[in-house]
């Protein structure tokens, strides 16, 4: 190739407008609003992170013991493209166990890569274009672009802090449509810790019942509950019997037994759902990685003590930080789940992005603006306390600093 001729194909290649060939589902979605400080603080030193939602415990060593005595016997193939029989039975005990629940593992479970893959291919199965489903905000920052991908229109329902941010039926039906399909539930919550009663989700169960719904429920925080709701107990949602076969449940082990990296999670639903989850998921990931499924299995039948000792210590770090930002004078809602606080930093005058930046840049935070999650989390900030106490401790007094440091501007 000549020169000019070299000179006239790169001229042809920059004036090619790529993005305008991007499907418009992307296009529509923006990116994370997370990952965005994570990346600024990795270019920084002295950062305390208070921004990702993940464990800082590394997984139990029965789970890594398991993965690597089946890496020495050879097992490095695919597993049944539903996942490990031997999986799949362990999780129908303990959701059974824990909440009186029953999944045939046969028809109703399938494994997935983390619960992200199984959120997916839920709403791939269950929306479609002009379809509707209503998510109570703030949310995971995940929930309406995973819809939206499926071709479904998203309808957000705000909740609040001096409702203690629970969704209500009144909420949920005064946003109800024609073309609502689905309710999409996130509880116990990120960002804001948030779990609903039992007698709450019983008042949304009559709505969805009335109004022939169906539900996607998101727990993957369902071991991690605190105070009142770990006196109580989790709800988990198909408890409640008119849901049961109304409702996908995903679950994971990502964050109760501190596995983000293993990438297993799992769904549950009645077969004929199932049977759609499952043909999506053939021809995306084939199956969840084989070592994690194994990983898994130790993790239930092995790991429980581990659990209660990490939620624990969770449950130490909570009252740190809850009661750092209220002597800060920013008002925070009392989490009972997850590990994230949300304070409301409206009284230092700045937005909830200006804050997170300062913060990052001034006393090395790093935290996630509050409106990431919806446009209820305007005026907040979410802080996760999966990290050391010392390093919660820290972070607090510096938060303090700032922003007192800010109301004498």
């Amino acid at each position: 190739m000549n020169r000019s001729h070299l000179a006239s194909t790169l001229m042809q290649t920059a004036s090619l407008d790529l993005e305008s060939r991007l499907s418009d589902r992307v296009r529509s979605v923006p990116p994370s609003g997370i990952r965005r400080f994570f990346e600024i603080a990795a270019t920084m030193d002295d950062v305390i992170s208070l921004g990702i939602g993940e464990p800082d415990f590394v997984s139990p060593q029965p789970i890594i013991d398991a993965a690597k005595k089946s890496l020495d016997a050879g097992k490095t193939g695919y597993t049944a493209n539903a996942g490990l029989m031997e999986l799949r039975e362990a999780i129908s005990e303990e959701i059974d166990r824990l909440y009186g629940v029953q999944y045939d593992p046969g028809s109703e479970i399938l494994v997935s890569v983390g619960v992200s893959e199984a959120m997916q291919l839920a709403m791939l199965s269950l929306l479609g274009p002009g379809d509707e489903v209503l998510i109570p905000e703030p949310c995971f920052v995940s929930y309406g672009p995973t819809a939206k991908f499926a071709g479904a229109e998203v309808v957000y329902v705000p909740t609040r802090a001096e409702n203690d941010f629970q969704v209500t039926a009144e909420d949920i039906e005064s946003r109800i449509t024609p073309r609502t399909k689905l309710l999409f539930l996130g509880y116990p919550n990120n960002p804001t810790g948030a779990v609903l009663r039992r007698e709450t989700l019983e008042e949304i169960a009559e709505v969805v019942v009335k109004h022939d719904l169906l539900v996607l429920s998101d727990e993957i925080y369902d071991r991690l509950v605190y105070g009142e709701s770990y006196d109580q107990g989790h709800t988990c949602l198909p408890s409640i019997p008119s849901l049961r076969d109304r409702t996908v449940l995903l679950g994971g082990f990502s964050k109760g037994y501190a596995m983000t990296g293993w990438r297993i999670g799992y769904c549950c639903a009645p077969p004929e759902i199932l049977k759609a989850i499952y043909k999506c998921h053939q021809y995306v990931v084939m199956s969840a990685p084989t070592m994690g499924q194994i990983g898994a299995v130790a993790a239930i039948r092995e790991c429980q003590p581990h659990v209660e000792e990490m939620r624990q210590a969770y449950d130490a770090r909570r009252r740190v930080i809850v009661d750092g930002l209220r002597a800060a004078g920013l008002p925070t809602f009392e989490p009972e789940g997850a590990f994230y606080a949300f304070p409301d930093i409206t009284s230092t005058g700045l937005s909830s992005e200006d804050f997170a930046q300062r913060l990052l840049h001034e006393e090395h935070v790093a935290c996630v603006p509050g409106d990431a999650f919806g446009p209820s989390g305007a005026g907040y900030l979410r802080c996760s306390y999966a990290t050391s106490l010392e390093n919660v401790t820290e972070a607090v007094r510096r938060i303090g600093a700032f922003a007192e440091r800010v109301r004498a501007e």
